[in-house]
């Protein structure tokens, strides 16, 4: 089985070169795609000159999940991983998902351990049950999926800015597919790649506004509305309230801040629902994406075979 793993960037050049460097030692015979967009720290140049890299993509839009399905496309393995900018395989790691899927796993998954001051914190299996659902959840920058099972998804929804893993992981629970965590599949991350990344705004409001609108958008499409998904809803809107509330009286926030914040969570919430539902009868297939590979418009992008 030919593996291709699909590095999505923006901004991290040092990193980069680090993961790409590790993807060459720990995937030697792997098809390495790099999803650059829009970056301006001479991250093209040092992948055209990187020999892990065999394709180089430039993207015009700040979307990660725009980046994933631009990968797709051209992957050519039947195996297509995700690997975060920032995150290095481990020796373990083929092997582990390869063996996985021989076994028959759709997906494979494994710990992210992450380095912190002080030492290493480590990721591990997280699993919910919605409805009649079993969903096993994956970190979006250490999973591999069978071409096959992509291309039942449509890849990625890119109405999300954040949350497109989460929502790729209810889907396949919607499919019947089998997500198999592997304990040896193991990477490393120096550092966080959340929606700041993403997005370009460090502003709390709008991470907080973001999170929540693909919170609601992700429940209202794969599930409705129902009573019970409008309160897994409200729960969450509530804990984040009192959780921020609470950093207020402990004189660790201010109120301005904890009122604008919550306005945001709050209508974006509202919007995601409004959206996920939509989505909903846009698609009403199993694989429930509008937004997925088949359905991209087609966006400046500049391909290097490299």
């Amino acid at each position: 089985m030919r593996l291709s793993v699909v590095v999505p960037t923006l901004n991290a050049r040092e990193q980069l070169a680090a993961t790409l460097s590790a993807l060459g030692s720990a995937a030697p015979d792997a098809e390495v795609v790099v999803v650059n967009g829009p970056s301006a720290d001479g991250t093209s140049g040092m992948v055209r000159e990187h020999e892990a890299a065999d394709v180089l993509l430039e993207l015009s839009e700040r979307n990660l999940n725009a980046a994933r399905n631009a990968g797709i496309k051209v992957a050519s393995g039947d195996l297509v991983a995700f690997v975060g900018q920032d995150t290095q395989l481990e020796d373990s790691w083929v092997a582990a998902v390869t063996e996985a899927i021989e076994e028959g796993a759709d997906a494979v998954t494994g710990p992210v351990h992450r380095r912190v001051s002080g030492g290493v914190t480590t990721e591990s299996l997280e699993e919910h049950t919605i409805g009649s659902r079993t969903v096993r959840f994956f970190d979006g920058g250490n999973v591999v999926f069978t071409k096959a099972v992509l291309d039942s998804l449509d890849g990625f929804d890119e109405y999300l800015h954040t949350g497109g893993a989460r929502d790729a992981a209810h889907r396949l629970a919607g499919l019947g597919a089998t997500v198999a965590w592997e304990p040896a599949a193991v990477v490393l991350r120096e550092e966080q790649d959340d929606v700041i990344h993403r997005v370009g705004d460090d502003d709390p409001a709008t991470v907080e506004g973001l999170k929540y609108r693909s919170l609601g958008y992700r429940l209202a499409k794969n599930y409705g509305l129902r009573a019970r998904i409008v309160a897994r809803l409200l729960r969450h809107l509530i804990g984040e309230g009192l959780s921020e509330a609470w950093t207020v009286l402990r004189g660790e926030g201010r109120p301005s801040t904890w009122l604008g914040t919550g306005r945001a969570v709050t209508t974006n919430s509202v919007m995601g629902v409004q959206d996920g539902l939509a989505a909903r009868v846009a698609d009403r297939s199993p694989k429930r994406n509008p937004n997925g590979v088949s359905s991209t418009r087609n966006r400046p992008v500049a391909r290097y075979n490299l």
